[in-house]
């Protein structure tokens, strides 16, 4: 079983987007029963808020409903459950290295791509189909990886 934590600053775009995303190639692979899959925020900003509406209207377009997704702050129990805690920036990443710690099982989600860099945050600069774009891209490497 393949425990999987995505996370962001606010989990209100990026974080659920990936978690979103990576829950449909799993079910398209048929690999269900071989996955678990969620999201948090490193920071209180934006607890129990939706899903931001472009990136909900972006996933729904695309045939996922997060409407039940409300944003939530990552927990030491995370920490200790999930196999692998995926920040989608550099300063996730740095919060969530103060937080727990060095950690194997903290990475960049497009460290599997073989070009490591930031997805920015749409929340600031408005393009969320190329936040799309990368999120999907990182989520493909990743799941070749975990299933080669």
């Amino acid at each position: 079983m393949h425990k999987i934590l995505f996370v962001c600053l606010g989990n209100i775009c990026r974080s659920p987007m990936a978690e979103f995303i990576m829950k449909k190639m799993v079910s398209e692979a048929g690999l269900d029963d071989q996955f678990e899959i969620a999201s948090a925020a490193t920071s209180t900003e934006q607890l129990h808020n939706p899903v931001y509406p472009p990136a909900r209207e972006l996933l729904e377009a695309n045939g996922m409903d997060c409407s039940k997704k409300h944003a939530r702050q990552i927990s030491d129990h995370d920490f200790n459950y999930y196999d692998l805690i995926l920040g989608m920036d550099e300063s996730n990443i740095r919060n969530l290295k103060r937080r727990f710690g060095e950690s194997e099982k903290i990475k960049m989600l497009l460290s599997y791509t073989g070009d490591e860099h930031d997805i920015a945050d749409p929340w600031y600069y408005g393009n969320f189909d190329r936040t799309y774009r990368e999120i999907t891209e990182g989520c493909t490497a990743l799941l070749n990886h975990l299933t080669k």
